[in-house]
């Protein structure tokens, strides 16, 4: 008899398990034919493409019927919170960027609101810094869903959702490379403001994408919103009622599909949101057809949030983006080498040529960093999953004493196994789809 390497069993404890790599179902019923009991214990990921990412699932089965769901995770653990406490504050930036890496502006703020609250400088960031965080988050906010959107159609056989999900998607990250340089893990929202100002021709390319994504938002109606195959594999699939979601402490499109409109935005206002016209969105079905809903209809709403902050930067030009305390003031107005290599000799002669007491502190700043009161903050934001916070507690040295983060996908995957047992096994893909859970977050 031949060996099937893709549908390989073992015998454990818990009786026989198979390993499930993306063949047929039928493979798997092959190997139960033998087997009186038709319970089975099935490993869907770490590598199984409707995972999210290095996500495992250990499913038990009935059939077709999932009777226990468990999630396994710690596949992508980066130790970042741990090395943020061995860099300067601005440096910590770089790392914590880099933990939902489909929504890195978020974790820059986050952690940046708490650092500014320790320092008490809140008060002082420079408006135009606030407009440009609102401005990059929404983008941000659109891309993520999007992402979200279309890598959920993928998985359902929706494979031009998928194609147009991202097509989108690169003109927004055309925008953060225009803005910031870089496409992801920018470590451009700072301790007292941004990295830099706006390039010039930025705020055209804003509004020409506005535009477009005004003309492109309806195809994902039309494809997707009055569907019947679409709407049948999503409409009661997934639920969640609102009394689960608190006992979870899920929040975002989670816990808005149940009608309930908490959105940080509104109820807990950062960065001037309060001053922006825009609507919370909710549903009523606590479904992942109604989580699809909400963030198809959110993308509209950070349109509007977009074009709002665009109009307040054309009246800003010149404005600074940096707090004025040159003791915090990371100096990164940079002027770039004609080669696009290193700075310009003339910004290098720029420096050197200021009081050898400013070289001196230019030097301190960006090698040793500026000290921070000792004491604790935990200032929240709304990211496109849910609630997203760090906890950032300073010791009064020039390093993190200690950040933790709260991150929205690690807290939402507590409803997997609420979601998906009693359902069938095609219908836990959709739940976990439309929970959106990035693995760079749950792991850290």
């Amino acid at each position: 008899m031949s060996t099937d390497y893709y549908a390989s069993g073992s015998d454990t404890t818990e009786g026989k398990v198979f390993t499930v790599t993306g063949q047929d179902w039928d493979s798997i019923s092959d190997g139960l034919a033998e087997e009186a009991d038709e319970r089975v214990v099935v490993n869907m990921g770490p590598q199984h493409p409707s995972t999210h990412g290095v996500l495992r699932l250990i499913l038990e089965l009935e059939g077709e019927t999932v009777t226990e769901a468990r999630c396994g995770i710690g596949y992508l653990h980066t130790g970042i919170e741990k090395n943020m406490e061995y860099r300067s504050w601005t440096q910590g930036v770089t790392f914590c960027t880099r933990m939902d890496y489909l929504s890195p502006f978020y974790n820059e703020m986050t952690y940046v609101l708490g650092v500014e609250r320790l320092l008490d400088i809140e008060d002082q960031v420079p408006e135009k810094a606030q407009v440009m965080r609102v401005l990059l988050m929404e983008l941000n906010r659109i891309s993520s869903h999007l992402v979200c959107i279309a890598t959920g159609g993928m998985e359902i056989g929706a494979l031009t959702v998928m194609t147009i999900g991202f097509r989108e998607r690169e003109l927004v990250l055309d925008l953060f490379e225009l803005i910031t340089g870089l496409r992801m893990n920018h470590a451009f929202i700072r301790p007292g403001g941004v990295a830099q100002d706006l390039p010039p021709g930025a705020l055209d390319e804003i509004r020409g994408f506005v535009a477009l994504m005004r003309k492109r938002l309806p195809e994902y109606a039309d494809l997707c919103n009055a569907n019947p195959i679409f709407k049948a594999r999503l409409e009661g699939v997934g639920h969640l009622d609102l009394e689960g979601c608190l006992a979870l402490g899920l929040s975002g499109p989670v816990l808005r599909s149940t009608g309930y409109p908490w959105d940080l935005r509104k109820t807990q206002p950062y960065s001037g949101y309060e001053t922006y016209d825009f609507d919370v969105q909710t549903w009523d079905t606590s479904d992942a057809y109604g989580r699809f809903r909400i963030r198809l209809n959110e993308m509209w709403e950070s349109l509007k949030i977009v074009e709002q902050a665009a109009d307040r930067l054309a009246k800003m030009d010149g404005a600074p983006v940096m707090v004025a305390d040159k003791k915090i003031a990371w100096p990164s107005q940079l002027a770039i080498g004609s080669d696009g290599m290193g700075n310009s000799l003339d910004h290098i002669r720029h420096i050197m040529g200021e009081s050898m007491e400013a070289l001196i502190h230019h030097f301190k700043l960006v090698t040793e960093g500026f000290r921070v009161p000792a004491g604790q903050a935990y200032v929240p934001v709304e990211s496109p999953r849910g609630e997203l916070g760090a906890h950032v507690v300073s010791d009064g040295g020039t390093r993190p004493f200690r950040a933790h983060f709260r991150d929205p996908s690690f807290t939402n995957l507590q409803a997997t196994s609420v979601m998906s047992e009693g359902g069938q096994v095609a219908d836990v893909i959709v739940a976990i789809a439309s929970i959106d859970p990035v693995m760079g977050g749950v792991d850290r």
